[in-house]
């Protein structure tokens, strides 16, 4: 059977404080590095099949964010616009590919064409990049964190898996009662790699 290629990333990572290692969701984390959080409750690795009840999640975040070294931030319209800023320097400083990106309070996502540089990689630039916009521009503390580290990667095969990506970054501001989100650096998905980009 002839093995797929890759073709992009959906990446995806959450504001600081907002998915801890021991969410009852389940997460992306290998331990509970703070003594506080973990008595609140064991670490699962991946999403649980069975999801818990919202206000399960939502009394584990009453206490848990009494237990945090920083506060949570949840993202206003100055801030995502840093975000933003900073993701469209991580773009042309690596020469990524976006195909689609949305930024809500507490989590963003995106769509990336394959590159050199691994998903983990990505993360980080698009991380690192944000965070000095913002912290450039005096909307965080300079020592405060703002995005939990790490993050999720979906490896998209297809041209379809790509566009149903897209489809799903793109309805992501609408599912939170926001207005679609439009930015400069995203460019428009043509079925690369089965049609070329134009030179």
């Amino acid at each position: 059977m002839r093995q797929q290629s890759l073709i992009a990333h959906h990446l995806v990572w959450t504001a600081y404080g907002t998915w801890l290692p021991n969410d009852p969701r389940g997460s992306g984390s290998l331990a509970v590095a703070t003594p506080a959080l973990a008595e609140l409750g064991e670490r699962h690795y991946g999403r649980r099949r069975v999801q818990p009840a919202r206000h399960v999640v939502r009394e584990f975040y009453d206490t848990a964010e009494e237990r945090l070294r920083f506060s949570v931030i949840r993202f206003d319209v100055k801030q995502i616009v840093e975000i933003a800023v900073g993701f469209s320097d991580a773009i042309a400083r690596h020469s990524y590919t976006c195909y689609a990106c949305a930024i809500l309070s507490d989590h963003v996502h995106l769509v990336v064409r394959k590159h050199r540089r691994r998903a983990e990689t990505m993360i980080v630039d698009f991380q690192d990049s944000s965070f000095l916009r913002l912290a450039g521009a005096r909307l965080v503390p300079i020592d405060h964190p703002v995005w939990t580290s790490g993050g999720w990667k979906t490896f998209l095969t297809t041209p379809s898996a790509v566009r149903s990506a897209i489809r799903y970054v793109e309805n992501n501001p609408i599912k939170a009662g926001q207005r679609p989100q439009t930015w400069s650096f995203v460019k428009p998905y043509n079925g690369w790699p089965l049609h070329r980009d134009s030179p």
